[in-house]
Order: structure tokens, then sequence, then C-alpha cells
């Protein structure tokens, strides 16, 4: 029997869940009182036990000595609990800063090391699921698997045609288990949120829906699938990331067949060195593609752990797990952007209007008692340079927020906060020294300067403009960021705005220019120059003069004509 089985297999017959509905969970659950309570015991059971090795090795002095036991300990606890608990683990597994290094050696294990179930059992699912025989699906197969995680284990497998993949075949009887601890986590939740401070348990119970909704997700293959094609589709122009092609004739809703990955866990650093890559530039890959994801696609893998992401031997980030993704539409992926400029720009009072549009504060909340405490904590935690900001700095000290003023965490956002936590964790485990400012500030900046969208236009005249009067230097400074990243070309961003300062759209951009340009009675001429300086090595005559032609053949006769007029 598995270790995960808490129902028989008639009572999961009975479920019959393809996906989550917390209601139906709740009702199959309440009439099963006993199911509830003996897990409810279990769970409070293994952790009591390992918060009172703690205190007994506090209480006798024994804490060193007993460390490494009591690492081993929370592993196997998490390991026994079950997947739930599994996940929790890992997501911790990538927080250095949070965990202390004998308990992280041991959670570590978790990504990808943890207990197979039989490799008999593994194989009949798969002919199951396939409808044919191992022998007529592949040339050969791994006798054991290659890796285990909280939801399946993976094999390595030779099709007929040659092609090496990865089979990746789902743990018996989840369902059962998964279901529980969700009921069990909503109550909790439900029971914890009135004694919260404020809204600290606002939305909590959401919370676990939205999670339930994703763990849901992550158990049918066929879903997976889909994610990994869409993700590939995402970057099948950008040569530094890696997705595997999905070979669905050999997949199912609890078997999924893709192209074998070959490469180095993001944690082996002894093994990237050897390969000859370079550890700041893999981090680089990593966080600008976690960043793309999130603000420019919409889509993104909340999930993003060593045990799923990969330096391959020509130093591309491959991902190898679709199960946990979640998609963002465009209005937040442009708050965000926004967001973040604001916050580097300490411009406190955009960046609580940019709090309520994405949720964080209700509509109706009066921000201005917020700027100067978000001031004074964000201030603080962003110190005198860029560079000393980073996620746990910032999440440290906004929890204090949380308790003097209405600040909620929706749904939503669980997701994309842990997302971006574990790329930080990540990429602080291969280089302490790492700071996401560093790479995130000159992705942003660039897509604010290339404005692709209205919206995103608008977020870079906010961020130019304040309190009416052009900020020569954030310019400067944006434009010295992008220009940090050797792939940055001035010339397409300098087309897209000649095009939009010449359109109607541009009308109120180039008004304030003009005005800028003689604030205080005087021409500015020596910010000009600087922002000249700056940029002429990318503006040669010859290439300046085809964007000009550029962007005059997209103008229409009724555009000249309204800009003449104007």
């Amino acid at each position: 029997m598995s270790q995960y089985q808490l129902i028989s297999p008639s009572e999961i017959r009975e479920q019959k869940l393809r996906s989550y509905d917390s209601e139906a969970i709740a009702k199959y659950y309440r009439n099963r009182p006993w199911l509830v309570i003996r897990r409810t015991f279990t769970v409070l059971w293994f952790f009591i036990r390992f918060v009172l090795g703690l205190k007994l090795d506090e209480w006798f002095n024994r804490a060193e000595e007993n460390k490494y036991k009591r690492a081993v300990q929370l592993r196997q606890m998490l390991i026994r609990l079950g997947p739930t608990f599994i996940k929790v683990g890992q997501a911790l597994s990538t927080r250095p800063d949070l965990i202390r290094k004998d308990f992280l050696d041991e959670l570590i294990k978790l990504q990808d090391q943890l207990p197979p179930f039989s490799s008999a059992l593994a194989l009949s699912i798969i002919e199951a699921e396939l409808g044919q025989s191992i022998g007529q699906l592949f040339r050969q197969i791994s006798p054991q698997p290659v890796a285990a995680a909280s939801l399946g284990q993976v094999y390595k497998a030779v099709l007929h045609t040659g092609e090496e993949v990865a089979v990746k075949v789902q743990r018996p009887n989840l369902l059962p288990t998964i279901t529980l601890d969700l009921y069990l986590m909503r109550w909790a939740a439900s029971w914890l949120a009135p004694w919260l401070p404020l809204n600290l348990g606002h939305d909590l119970t959401l919370i676990v829906d939205e999670f339930g909704i994703k763990l849901f997700e992550e158990i049918d293959y066929v879903n997976e699938g889909r994610n990994a094609e869409k993700f590939g589709n995402n970057f099948r122009d950008d040569p530094t990331v890696k997705v595997p092609a999905i070979y669905w004739r050999y997949s199912s809703i609890r078997v999924l067949t893709l192209e074998w990955i070959n490469g180095y866990k993001l944690n082996d650093v002894a093994g990237i060195l050897a390969a000859g890559l370079d550890i700041d530039t893999i981090i680089e890959t990593g966080v600008t593609a976690g960043l793309r994801q999130l603000l420019e696609f919409g889509f993104f893998h909340a999930d993003p752990h060593p045990g799923n992401l990969f330096a391959t031997p020509d130093g591309r980030m491959a991902y190898i797990d679709f199960g946990m993704m979640d998609q963002l539409e465009q209005y937040t992926k442009e708050t965000l952007a926004g967001s973040i400029v604001h916050l580097i720009n300490q411009d406190y009072r955009h960046l609580a209007e940019d709090f309520v549009k994405l949720g964080f504060l209700t509509p109706n909340t009066d921000i201005y008692p917020i700027i100067p405490a978000l001031e004074a904590v964000l201030g603080d935690a962003m110190g005198e340079s860029v560079a000393n900001f980073n996620l746990k700095t910032i999440t440290d000290h906004f929890s204090e927020l949380m308790y003097d003023y209405p600040f909620r965490v929706p749904a939503k956002f669980a997701l994309i906060i842990r997302s971006l936590i574990t790329q930080e964790g990540l990429a602080l485990s291969l280089n302490p020294n790492f700071k996401i400012v560093e790479v995130a500030y000159p992705y942003v900046a660039r897509r604010l300067l290339t404005g692709e969208s209205p919206e995103m236009r608008r977020r870079l005249i906010e961020v130019l403009f304040k309190d009416d009067r052009f900020q020569w230097m954030r310019l400067e400074n944006m434009l010295a960021i992008a220009r940090s990243d050797g792939s940055f070309d001035l010339l397409p961003t300098a087309q897209l705005a000649l095009q939009y300062l010449l359109s109607e759209e541009g009308q109120f951009l180039r008004r304030q220019l003009l005005l800028a340009l003689t604030e205080d009675d005087r021409l500015h001429t020596a910010e000009v120059e600087r922002l000249w300086n700056l940029v002429k090595d990318d503006l040669k005559p010859g290439r300046l003069f085809n964007v000009a032609l550029g962007s005059l053949a997209g103008i229409s006769t009724e555009g000249v004509a309204a800009l003449i007029g104007k």
C-alpha cells in the first residue's frame, strides 16, 4: 500500500474529482469525520514530536550535537506526511537566507530524491494509461526511476525511433491525500483568520483555494503538456531558454513523455563550473526568463525550484516541469512593471496607487497615511543604493506594514510572490552576493523604453514626470542601465519614441518636453548634452537618418495635419 493512501480505492472512485472544488471536498469529508480526525492527529503528532525534540535539545544543550539528526527528522517527517507537505519543504529548500544550512541540505533532497514507489506498479500504470505493453512503447526503459518527486517519478527511456525521452508517471492514490490536506488547510485558514492582526488573515482561504486549483492542475499531465507547449512557444525566439518537446502519442492524464534534457541542476555549483559555464550568466538568464514570464508573457512558472531547472552544457536555462503555472492579465503585467520602477525610484505615492490597482489595498483605502509609512519602511530597506535591494529585505520590512495598515495578499499574488522569492533564493544559492535588481531594473527599463503598448508608454511618462516636471536624471539613469546590457539596441527604441512623439497620442509628451527644455526660464542644454553623450555611439548619423525616415513613413497624412495643427 502506498504511504500516501488514506482512503480506499472505492472511496477514491466515489470522489470523482478532476478539478478543485472546495465545496465538493468539504461535503465529502464532513460525512467522513473519522478520516479528518485521524489525519489531524497524524499531522499534529509529527509536528509536536519535532518541536519537542528541538526544545529538549535546547534545554539540555544538545542543539549542536543533534542538529543533523533533527534535519533528517524534518525531511523524513515531510515525506511521511505526503505531497502537500513535501511541496512546502520544496519551497523552503530554495531559501538559504531563511533556513539554516543543516535543514537546507536535507530539504534540498525533497526536490528529486524522494522514496520511489514500485517500478512494477509504475510500469503497469504506463501500460494501462497508454494501452500498449512496455516493449511496444519503448526500445528500452531504465529499470529504476532516475528521479522521484512529490507527485510522480521519472524514467529514462528510448523510443523505437531512437529519441531519448523522460517518462513521468504519477504516484498512485494522490487524490485522497491531496483533497484531505486541502480540506484541513482550508479549515485551519478559516479558523485562524479572525485571530490574525488586521488583514493578515484576509483571503487566507482564497490562497488555499488558489493552491488547491494549481495542485489539481499539476496532477493532470495533459494540462502540463499543454502548458509546456505554450511556454515553449513564448520562448521560441529566445536562444537562452530550452523547453523540451512533448510526445503526445506516449502521454495521458497520468503519464507524460517529453524530450530528455541533459544538464546540471542549478544548485550543482561544482558541475556548472566544471562545465566551463559562468555562474553570473546562468543567474542572469534565469532571472531574465522569470521576468519575461511575469511582465511580458503573463504566463509564468510558479514552482521554479532546482529540481525543475537545469543549466545545459551550452549555457541555456532548461525548464522541465510545467504542472504549476499561472496566467496574468495585461493590465496586471503593466502595473507590475510600473510598480518596480516606482519602488526603485522611491516614488511612494504612485507605489501606493499600484498597491490599490493590484488588489493589495481596497479601492476605498485612504492611501495618504500609508505613503509616509511606505517611505519609512521601504526607504530603509532600499538603503543608499538600488544595489542593496533584494526581495527578502523587502518582504521582511513590508511585513511590518501588515500589522498597522489594511494590506492583504490577493490569492493570485501568493503564487507570484512565491515564484519571485524562490527565483531569488535559487540565485542566492549560486551567488550569495547576487542582487536581483541588477538584472530586474535593466529589464524593466528596456520594457518601458521600448513602450510596445499604450499602457507601457503611459507608465514611462509616469516615471519621467514628477509633479509635472521632467526628470532628466531618471531618463539618463534608465538609458544608462538599459545600455548596460550589451544586447540592448537603442535604435529600435529611438524609432518607437520618434513615432510616438509624432503621433496624436504623443501630443502631451511633445508639449511637456518643450516645457522641460525651457523650465526655470532657461534652456536645459546641459541635460540634453549629457543625454547625447550617453547615446551618441549608438546613434550613428546613417542609422539615425534611416530611423527618422522609418518613423515618418509610419505617420499618416491625417497625423501630419494633426501634428502641424498642434
